[in-house]
């Protein structure tokens, strides 16, 4: 059977000097049009005098027609810039984000393009390409990959001075049989997971690696002037380091993610509030925290494991499979007995050991919780009151009761 989708793919743009110019122009301008259209709202957004999406785009027309540097840039791009506003500031009354901020000069260098008949991809090489734009020309690209679908938009953005295209397609999905066994995943920090079949995945910790050279990097911006020469490369070489640590650790997963939605039909995982869980002890003025470093420390690690991410790559690649992946409440894997099912907080008495205080069963002990996330699947099973299996495209649906 096969199913519509839109992905997105993604290649590292190699610019002339001329063509590098100009894209940082042109995100300079959408960057100023967006800034200036949220300031509009802010100041203006009062009951009765609302400012829409249709008479900022009007204001940008008129904008192009007066200021020369603005004209430059291509108008689609100015106007996607207001529709991006748009969309934030919807996506905010719906409760799901929060409200639209400023973008910033080289964190937030993007423009989109969003009609595919303004751009062009081509063949030109083994693994090479090149990919037309609009008054920026063909720009070579490495890392050849073919898109199946029909061309949807194209994203120019930049990151750590290196700029990329993210081409976003439609995706034909064949489902085919999924392998039939199931898994169980328990996510932990000194183990980065281990399945129900007695595998464990060690911690990769790039982020902890990476940290003393940081370090030393952020303590050199410290020091230099700011709106200098030596600033800007400062500030360029943290984002180096930081984007190196990103790459390396989506490398990472996606190659434990496919090797696990290749051999697996059904994954089970812990639903993990990764945001609660990493959030910051230090309390309020009135009611100071505890624990602070070590809190800190361990929202560290936890971050730098990639608990949402690895799970987001596991669901496509499984849905790509003809698989599934299905969230379960975290709540007493680690203390339950996957021989008897009792519940105690004595059971586990170190980080790796898990000795039941009714049946004595002993085992290691994310072993046994990723087998009691696996059971928690099973419907047959007793429900915990209160809970219910939830799926990752359910957007907080539920289909039957977990154990």
């Amino acid at each position: 059977m096969a199913t519509g989708d839109t992905r997105s793919t993604s290649f590292r743009l190699y610019p002339t000097p001329e063509q590098y110019a100009l894209m940082a122009q042109f995100a300079g301008a959408c960057r100023y049009v967006y800034n200036l259209a949220l300031e509009q709202r802010r100041n203006w957004y009062r009951p009765g005098r609302k400012i829409s999406f249709a008479s900022q785009c009007r204001e940008v027309t008129q904008l192009r027609a007066e200021v020369d540097w603005i004209r430059a840039a291509p108008a689609d791009a100015l106007h996607q810039a207001m529709r991006d506003l748009d969309a934030a500031y919807r996506s905010w009354w719906a409760g799901r984000s929060g409200p639209p901020r400023p973008r910033r000069k080289s964190s937030t260098d993007s423009f989109r393009f969003p009609d595919p008949e303004n751009f062009r991809i081509k063949r030109t090489g083994r693994s090479s390409g090149k990919i037309k734009l609009p008054k920026i020309g063909w720009v070579s690209f490495r890392g050849w990959t073919d898109i199946p679908g029909a061309l949807k938009n194209v994203t120019v953005v930049r990151r750590a001075g290196k700029w990329f295209a993210s081409v976003q397609h439609e995706y034909i999905l064949t489902q085919s049989e999924p392998p039939p066994s199931a898994v169980g995943i328990d996510m932990g920090v000194a183990v980065f997971a281990t399945l129900s079949d007695g595998t464990s995945i060690a911690p990769a910790n790039h982020g902890k690696k990476a940290l003393r050279a940081l370090r030393k990097a952020q303590r050199a911006l410290a020091r230099k002037k700011k709106g200098s020469a030596n600033r800007r490369k400062a500030v360029l070489r943290i984002a180096r380091i930081q984007q190196r640590v990103a790459n390396a650790r989506k490398d990472f997963l996606h190659k434990h993610s496919t090797a696990i939605a290749k051999s697996h039909g059904i994954v089970v995982m812990e639903d993990l509030k990764v945001r609660a869980m990493s959030a910051s002890a230090k309390g309020t003025a009135e009611e100071p925290g505890s624990k602070v470093r070590q809190k800190s420390g361990l929202n560290r690690s936890i971050l730098d494991q990639g608990w949402h991410m690895f799970r987001t790559m596991l669901a496509y690649k499984l849905k790509d499979r003809g698989g599934e992946l299905i969230l379960v409440p975290p709540q007493y894997t680690s203390q339950m007995c996957s021989e008897c099912g009792h519940i105690s907080s004595d059971n586990r008495k170190s980080q790796a050991a898990f000795t039941c205080t009714s049946c004595g069963h002993k085992a290691n002990a994310d072993c046994n919780a990723a087998i009691n996330i696996l059971r928690r699947a099973d419907s047959a099973l007793k429900p915990v009151e209160g809970h219910r299996i939830k799926r990752p495209d359910e957007a907080g649906t539920s289909r039957g009761e977990v154990a």
